[in-house]
């Protein structure tokens, strides 16, 4: 928002111009500025947290999601529930876990490959995912080569030669029978690392998941023919990316765009932006939550105009997953929201601020502090051990009530019925 004499506090004010020479502006004083609020209910808007998360949604529905969103990051944690199931059930309550997996393991019109990690992502992105297959290999087997996984290269020719006989598989099923492994990435035997190359590179797909474990399969056998027929040249890859990821952005300087897919580079996302600049790209100035000096960004010539209707999201409390694509961007979020996250799980124990893994708190167009809880499945019960409320964030009634129907409807969708707060659960 804008302070007098230019606005009234909360007021949605869109300057095309700013004829105050302001000092924080003085390098560019004629760019159009949008200021935050409209900013943070742009950017919701754009990755789906602006409509009625109570509307009724069809297997369809929850593709065209995906699709708005781009990808669905999966983690293997499960506090309460899976990342990407979370992620999910946040933009919609009646959300349906058996939508997703009949998406990805029977339509295919989903598939699981890496962008700036393991997500979820619309099949009819993969002929870029070939074209990225083709960057990132080398680059991985040098890294990979350098971390001393000796001898998964030798794995190569025997996993392929079993999943084609013998049909898709797990990690355990292939390699030494003698073979040692720890639960993470630092301690894969040299199959499960052959696996994991094989299916970053494009040549395995995931087939599906039991449990949480990936079951592999030849790319040929997962994603349709018509996805596969080739990848992209560079030049059409780099406007794919670039394009695609500034529509789901709404605005982002070219390092946010070259991160956002994870498929070019810096440099190209910099040439792009430079090139496009003037006709199918404006620059503007995004007010930041913090008072320091607006940010310059790129977007659509258009964004002044459309950011007018953008619709005010839902007044009710959320709560986000840790991996949600809103607050993917930490620093991003800082500025847009005035919220400093940090997942704290390779944190010890003891100096942790908030927990293992806390929760961000969604009101409206703000996020107003964190939660910690845990689904005990065995007991049917959800405990919920901490709530810290942002500075100038008050614990009031309406407040606490609208907490405990977000609880409650993720007891439902957790099958953890019983809420259980810890006696000193309220720490500000």
């Amino acid at each position: 928002m804008l302070v007098p004499p230019f606005g009234r506090s909360g007021d949605t004010i869109l300057s095309p111009t700013w004829p105050i020479r302001c000092p924080c502006l003085m390098s560019d004083p004629a760019l159009p500025l949008l200021d935050n609020r409209t900013a943070r209910r742009l950017f919701i808007d754009r990755h789906g947290l602006a409509a009625d998360p109570a509307r009724r949604q069809t297997k369809q529905d929850l593709l065209e999601t995906i699709r708005g969103i781009g990808f669905v990051q999966v983690d293997s944690v499960n506090t309460v529930e899976r990342a990407h199931h979370q992620i999910l059930f946040a933009r919609n309550q009646t959300y349906r876990k058996r939508h997703l997996e009949r998406l990805l393991e029977k339509d295919r019109a989903l598939f699981e490959n890496w962008t700036h990690d393991a997500s979820i992502i619309p099949v009819e992105f993969y002929p870029y995912w070939q074209a990225r297959f083709q960057r990132y290999a080398e680059r991985l087997r040098a890294r990979w080569q350098e971390w001393r996984r000796e001898g998964f290269e030798d794995e190569f020719e025997t996993i392929l030669a079993y999943i084609e006989k013998n049909g898709s598989c797990l990690s355990r099923e292939v390699g030494p029978e003698d073979k040692q492994s720890g639960g993470g990435w630092w301690d894969w035997h040299p199959s499960k690392t052959a696996l994991e190359y094989l299916w970053r590179t494009g040549v395995l797909a995931v087939d599906r998941r039991q449990g949480f474990q990936k079951v592999y399969n030849l790319t040929e056998r997962v994603i349709p023919d018509e996805h596969r027929a080739g990848a992209p040249h560079d030049p059409a890859l780099i406007e794919w990316a670039c394009s695609s990821a500034l529509d789901r952005l709404g605005f982002a300087t070219s390092g946010e765009l070259a991160a956002f897919w994870d498929v070019i580079s810096p440099d190209e996302a910099k040439a792009w932006c430079a090139a496009q600049h003037g006709d199918d790209l404006v620059s503007v100035l995004i007010q930041t939550v913090d008072g320091r000096p607006p940010r310059k960004v790129f977007a659509r010539p258009d964004l002044l105009a459309t950011s007018e209707a953008v619709p005010e999201p839902p007044g009710r409390l959320r709560v986000l997953s840790p991996f949600d694509p809103l607050i993917r961007d930490r620093k991003r979020t800082t500025r847009l929201f005035g919220f400093q996250y940090t997942i704290e799980i390779f944190v010890p124990a003891a100096r942790r601020q908030y927990g293992y893994y806390v929760f961000p708190l969604m009101e409206g167009d703000r996020l107003i502090g964190r939660l910690d809880m845990k689904c005990r499945r065995d007991a049917g019960v959800l405990d919920v051990t901490g709530l810290w409320l942002e500075p100038k964030v008050r614990a009031s009634k309406g407040r606490l009530q609208k907490l405990e129907a977000e609880l409650d409807r993720i007891g439902r969708f957790t099958e953890c019925r019983t809420i259980r707060f810890d006696s000193d659960w309220r720490k500000t």
